[in-house]
């Protein structure tokens, strides 16, 4: 499949329906809903972190370990469901999700550019 400039639109959509399906409705949630839908997500993005982690041979005193590079995708696939989710919640829509990352991609650069030697607390207050 050829890339598309609106395939990030079309993943938000996508997952839009999919939570939806499963009476996770991100439009209007008051405060307490949104910080529930927040930790919820946290805490699913971390399982599945943990689930990705699982797909790498990590301990080093294990010999029967392998990588499963396949697995290793799946979880980072089920990541995503979770941070599309979470950035709804948020109120984002994929356009402003893009041009956030644009805005700490430059910011990352300019870190790099200096040493980031220091902690600039307000370097990403603008994003």
């Amino acid at each position: 499949m050829a890339p598309s400039s609106d395939q990030l639109r079309e993943l938000f959509r996508m997952q839009k329906a999919l939570n939806e399906r499963i009476g996770v409705v991100t439009d209007h949630m008051d405060e307490a809903e949104k910080t529930k839908w927040v930790l919820n997500y946290c805490r699913a993005m971390s399982q599945e972190l943990a689930e990705l982690t699982d797909s790498v041979p990590w301990k080093w005193w294990a010999k029967y370990q392998q990588f499963d590079a396949q697995n290793a995708r799946v979880e980072v696939v089920d990541m995503l469901h979770f941070l599309i989710s979470l950035a709804q919640v948020l109120g984002m829509d994929a356009d402003d999700l893009f041009n956030a990352y644009l805005k700490k991609n430059e910011v990352n650069f300019k870190r790099q550019e200096s040493g980031y030697s220091e902690k600039d607390h307000g370097d990403s207050k603008h994003i």
